[in-house]
């Protein structure tokens, strides 16, 4: 799909590949420079769902995860319901 910079240097990313990604609007991004390209990905989450003594939970290693992270994430939980 080809896209436009504008005068401020932004490109949208179009509806259909922030809808498969999982991007809402405030959503952090990793941007860098790979073999003379761009590429921009959502940052890599380390956070699971594990089933507590109450129920599920979601467990993280270190990094902390937004509240798009735990939409994403129940999301997922409930389609393989």
């Amino acid at each position: 799909m080809r896209v436009t910079i504008d005068r401020a240097g932004r490109i949208v990313v179009p509806k259909a590949m922030r809808d498969d990604l999982g991007l809402t609007p405030d959503t952090e991004l990793d941007i860098e420079v790979v073999d003379g390209h761009i590429e921009i990905s959502p940052p890599q989450s380390t956070a699971r769902i594990v089933e507590g003594p109450y129920g599920p939970v979601i467990e993280t290693t270190g990094n902390t995860i937004t509240s798009a992270d735990i939409r994403r994430i129940l999301e997922a939980t409930r389609e393989r319901r």
